[in-house]
């Protein structure tokens, strides 16, 4: 007899041992009959016994399966033993993982999927940081950042997840009290929400051919939040993540053919924290989460 059968064959065997037919094991199993067939033979090939005599009535247990039906319902047991086991260790992931991100990313992207990680890992607690620095994780004050841009130091591990779409928007308000530019030249006659100290609303101007100055601009910040809040309520034509504008059915896109560049989304994390299961259970949720949020 070989004694290095394959243990997954057992299955099968309990399944036609109960059942009395490959027919109804294999309903029981949701397989094919042809696949339980191929179980039963490989088994009986592989102990070198004969478990089933095959009638018209179905399948009819030898002495041999008799015999063996205690040791495979053990078996069966055993595994079923080792499944909980493994449940229970998944549940015993527990403790708090703080995460840092941008404001926008923090109140309209991470809440869904924190709350699909807490339905899946509920012993693990978040702490939800809204910054943009990137030093939180040097001086670990975070385990996990979320970042449009890649940090560089190098105890820093980084992962690109996805891209963030950018657009120009207004709300239907203001489209309708000024009108919809229909060409990018246009929105030099708008009113405008732009960057209070950051350029890169200036230089993507430039690149248009447009020189701009702040002075084109009728409002002014460089908090995001504030930023689409003033695009809400009509203050003006702003720039913001694509995401943003299923937040309100109000804001709309406009000027698409405008060439604005996605801006990357980094998932970094503290190379020596990386050994955590709980940090690390984390990172990868957040890791095949987060990129269907863009």
């Amino acid at each position: 007899m070989n004694t290095s059968f394959d243990w997954g064959l057992v299955r099968s065997f309990l399944a036609a041992l109960e059942h009395g037919s490959l027919l109804g094991a294999a309903r029981a199993l949701q397989a094919s009959q042809p696949t339980l067939g191929r179980h039963i033979a490989e088994l009986e090939s592989q102990l070198g016994v004969l478990l089933f005599e095959r009638t018209g009535r179905g399948l009819r247990p030898t002495e041999a399966a008799r015999q063996l039906a205690e040791s495979a319902r053990l078996m069966e047991a055993g595994a079923h033993q080792l499944a909980r086991a493994a449940s229970r260790t998944d549940e015993m992931i527990s403790g708090t993982v703080r995460i840092t991100a941008s404001q926008p990313v923090a109140c309209y992207l991470l809440p869904p999927v924190l709350a699909r990680l807490r339905q899946q890992h509920p012993g693990i607690q978040v702490e939800l940081v809204s910054s943009n620095e990137v030093s939180n994780l040097l001086r670990r004050e975070a385990d996990i950042a979320l970042r449009m841009v890649r940090p560089d130091q190098g105890s820093l591990v980084a992962q690109l997840i996805g891209e963030v779409p950018l657009c120009a928007c207004a709300s239907q308000g203001y489209l309708q009290r000024r009108g919809t530019p229909l060409e990018p030249a246009d929105l030099l006659g708008h009113e405008l929400i732009g960057s209070d100290r950051h350029d890169l609303l200036l230089k993507g101007f430039a690149a248009m051919g447009y020189p701009v100055t702040p002075a084109h601009f009728a409002f002014r910040t460089d908090d995001l939040i504030a930023t689409w809040e003033a695009v809400r309520a009509g203050l003006g034509i702003g720039f913001t993540a694509q995401y943003l504008l299923r937040q309100d059915a109000r804001v709309q896109r406009v000027l698409p053919q405008l060439p604005i560049p996605a801006l990357p989304m980094w998932l970094a994390v503290h190379q020596e924290i990386r050994t955590s299961r709980r940090i690390r259970t984390v990172y990868d949720f957040l890791a095949a989460e987060m990129p269907g949020q863009f």
